[in-house]
């Protein structure tokens, strides 16, 4: 099927699989057209004020109360709170995850690395690799937590859900809202990394003095059409909610919205359309110039979760030590790799894996990296064929139990910053 967007972030869309299916000036009528039920999914209070309010109508086949009770199901390695009592302060860093070898879907593939703050609360972020070789034939999802900031490494997604169906590959990222309903089909083998936001949405950032272009730009970003399924027989919906995973059966596609009107609803994001941002005369700016979406927490400027990324780029500064500087950040930092090579970490940092650098810890650019960038005649350069992403935390970001005994974690990073030498002259 040839897959269909509408463009732009955070508009008030309409759409229709069956011209009609759509009410005209009501949203709730008597007799909702073609014998549809109107259902709304609520994004945010009903009183939030309206340049905030995050809502979308359905017209759906079957309202989504039809299914049967929910019972528990087993959360795998899929957590929402901590399991250790610790948090270390030392640098982390690990290798890809092994990808399975049993047959596995998106859901079951899930396991988490890290995560702060509190669901309850909606306050912090879960950070989890996805690595799946199945669809989830005759599963449905959905996530009451949170929403999920979902950013493919390896392979590609062709997500399913009740707004429509949404493809993304390694280099592009989706962003599923809390409470859609979905499921995912593969081609192959996947592999990925997800940060559940329970905090405030993801929207894009103000840009203060860059003004009014620049960073990722509205347009750019790419909402799904109304797509619907109208199949009967016996499946299984799980759901997420308050830290665990639920299942019920229902005997019939949830996703049958055949029309929806809203400003609630998935969306991708090609990265590489990011207009970044840099210095043409000496040192850097911060990375925060590098910021594609961000969840603000309740205090101004201290985001809950930043989503910054790392691409292909121009490095022009003159006597400006070009990789990111040492230092120690208010922020707490979990990065990623979706392909090639970062500049401050040639070795040891690949694509699937990921490191964390907690609030307060140092760190920086590797022995080769400080020499090498120390050296280099300052000539233009051109960093080529790289995609590093960071989520960003106000919160201590706390590894899971799994993260700290699986052998993907590197004993021996610290040993990168060993070699420095003294360089002071007197």
């Amino acid at each position: 099927m040839e897959t269909k967007y509408q463009t732009g972030f955070g508009n008030e869309f309409a759409t229709e699989a069956v011209a009609g299916a759509l009410p005209i000036g009501r949203n709730s009528p008597q007799k909702a057209p073609l014998g549809l039920y109107a259902e709304q999914l609520s994004g945010t209070a009903f009183t939030v004020p309206r340049s905030g309010n995050k809502r979308t109508w359905t017209y759906r086949i079957r309202p989504s109360v039809m299914h049967k009770p929910f019972e528990r199901l087993e959360n795998r390695r899929w957590l929402s709170k901590p399991d250790l009592d610790d948090v270390t302060p030392n640098q982390l860093r690990w290798d890809p995850l092994p990808l399975p070898t049993e047959p596995t879907d998106f859901v079951d593939g899930i396991t988490t690395i890290a995560l702060n703050g509190d669901l309850f609360s909606q306050a912090g972020i879960g950070i989890h690799i996805y690595a799946c070789n199945k669809g989830m034939d005759g599963r449905y999802f959905y996530n009451a937590d949170g929403e999920m900031l979902i950013v493919p490494e390896m392979g590609s997604l062709t997500i399913y859900t009740e707004l429509g169906v949404i493809e993304v590959s390694p280099g592009e990222v989706c962003c599923i809202p809390r409470g859609v309903r979905f499921r995912v089909e593969i081609d192959g083998i996947a592999r990925g990394y997800i940060c559940e936001n329970y905090g405030a949405h993801f929207k894009l950032p103000d840009l203060g003095p860059i003004g009014a272009n620049g960073l990722a730009n509205p347009r750019d970003f790419e909402t799904s059409v109304a797509w619907y399924e109208d199949v009967d027989g016996d499946f299984e919906q799980v759901a997420k909610f308050g830290g665990n995973l639920w299942r019920c059966e229902i005997d019939h596609s949830p996703l049958d919205v055949v029309a929806w009107h809203g400003n609630y609803a998935p969306y991708k994001y090609d990265l590489r359309r990011f207009n970044t941002i840099g210095s043409i005369s000496f040192d850097h700016p911060d990375p925060s110039i590098f910021t594609v979406l961000t969840s603000p927490s309740g205090e101004p400027g201290v985001a809950n979760c930043d989503f910054v990324i790392f691409p292909d780029r121009w490095l022009v500064g003159e006597d400006t030590f070009r990789p990111p500087w040492y230092h120690r950040n208010y922020m707490s930092e979990y990065m990623g790799l979706i392909y090639g090579a970062y500049d401050a970490k040639e070795e040891g940092f690949v694509p699937g894996g990921g490191s964390l650098h907690n609030q307060m810890s140092a760190h920086g650019p590797d022995l080769d990296a400080f020499e090498k960038a120390t050296n280099m005649d300052l000539v233009p350069q051109k960093l080529s064929g790289t995609m590093a992403f960071m989520f960003e935390s106000r919160y201590i970001i706390r590894p899971t139990k799994f993260a700290m005994e699986t052998a993907s974690l590197q004993h021996n990073y610290s040993d990168v910053w060993q070699g420095l030498r003294k360089n002071y002259e007197a």
